[in-house]
């Protein structure tokens, strides 16, 4: 008969499962150790550990890639800003954006998103057929709906033709919104919207197949606002959920 430190084992490791499904298979030893705790299920960190290479809950991880588009005769870029300075002192003071492409046996699904770099929430966010500045206008216009805009915000992004086009530059003007931009072909510059796109990708889209861009649109929906922005916890936070965060911190 299996002693009780095994039998109490296999009660853990059930619960690990558990919320290993529920967070998608996303989490490894640290993030699945903290969510068993504020489940008030007793348990220690390196029990957790053993446990999950025990069951092989592994957490899901595909090799990042990703594919640029050289523009050509596009209107000088603004200044880099940021420099890299990826903290911001409350919310609405800098966003950030960036654009990524999807593929669906329907053909590409382009995504374009900005966040909040204080609390990392993706607060606009738009999908198209086309990469072209609608996509990103329709991120930027979500945003503004969803926030209430302070002097001075900045805006961050890649020199992207959909960034950098009179139409995108124009809104931000009448915004109100200072523009900043990344160094010439350095992703490093934008690595808060990259890590989002990253995170999107090992952690979604890899583990797919789409059979057209609807498939794929509800699922990057369900991902952002079901569970990127409410359950996923973040290192940088603390270990909250963008919300969670941004509810503690602001009472928002």
């Amino acid at each position: 008969m299996p002693s009780a430190r095994a039998q109490e084992d296999q009660r853990l490791l059930s619960l690990l499962r558990q919320i290993h499904q529920e967070t998608r298979g996303h989490y490894g030893a640290v993030k699945l150790w903290k969510e068993a705790r504020d489940r008030k299920i007793p348990c220690g960190r390196h029990r957790v550990a053993r446990l999950r290479r025990l069951g092989q809950l592994e957490a899901k991880r595909v090799r990042r890639f990703r594919v640029s588009v050289e523009h050509h005769q596009l209107p000088p870029p603004a200044p880099n800003l940021l420099e890299q300075q990826f903290a911001a002192p409350a919310l609405n003071r800098i966003w950030v954006g960036d654009i990524t492409l999807v593929s669906t046996r329907a053909g590409w699904l382009y995504v374009a998103v900005l966040l909040d770099l204080c609390s990392r929430r993706v607060i606009g966010w738009a999908m198209r057929e086309k990469p072209d500045q609608h996509v990103t206008l329709e991120a930027l216009a979500m945003a503004v709906r969803q926030r209430q805009r302070q002097p001075g915000l900045m805006h961050h992004s890649d020199r992207g033709a959909q960034y950098t086009c009179g139409a995108y530059q124009h809104q931000l003007t009448t915004l109100g919104i200072t523009p900043s931009m990344s160094g010439k072909g350095n992703c490093y510059d934008n690595a808060v919207a990259e890590s989002f796109f990253s995170t999107l990708k090992n952690e979604l889209v890899h583990h797919q197949t789409y059979h057209s861009r609807d498939e794929a649109r509800r699922e990057i929906f369900s991902f952002i606002e079901g569970f990127y922005n409410r359950q996923r916890r973040h290192q940088s936070l603390g270990y909250l959920s963008p919300l969670e965060f941004e509810r503690r911190r602001y009472g928002s």
